[in-house]
């Protein structure tokens, strides 16, 4: 859970950045949302805990 953060406010951006016609942060954002989701399950959380799944695309934004 602790890096659900993470995520909603890269979701926010990726969103942000979608609506508004930006492009290149969107494609910036896509792949740091990528890049944080791999190091995230390669970090070292411990075998109890398992690698965190990103919000689901759609969500609401606030």
């Amino acid at each position: 859970m602790r890096h659900d953060w993470v995520f909603d406010v890269l979701s926010d951006l990726l969103a942000y950045a979608t609506r508004n016609g930006l492009p290149r942060l969107a494609a910036k954002v896509s792949e740091t949302i990528e890049e944080a989701r791999s190091e995230i399950a390669h970090s070292d959380e411990g075998p109890d805990e398992p690698p965190q799944a990103p919000p689901a695309k759609g969500r609401r934004i606030h």
